[in-house]
């Protein structure tokens, strides 16, 4: 059996169609991934991975982080900051 250029043009598609189609799951799947961590831990990773990355580039083991406040106050302070 042999098939003819529109088959394989429909075949060629339809590879394609599944490839989005499995990358768009892959996404959703990283996605839900991402969203199931809270700000504040996002944040304290990223401080600790910067800490890392600066300690390697200025020769030190370890750099002292002073903790960031959470909390409505902050956020208040941001506001009206943003607003002026």
């Amino acid at each position: 059996m042999t098939l003819r250029a529109s088959h394989v043009w429909k075949l060629v598609g339809l590879a394609g169609a599944m490839g989005v189609a499995a990358t768009g799951v892959l996404a959703a799947r990283n996605e839900r991934t991402r969203r199931a961590y809270s700000p504040d831990e996002i944040r304290s990773v990223l401080h600790e991975r910067y800490t890392q990355a600066y300690a390697k580039q200025s020769e030190k083991e370890e750099i002292e982080l002073e903790p960031v406040p959470t909390g409505l106050r902050r956020r208040i302070k941001n506001l009206i900051r943003r607003r002026n």
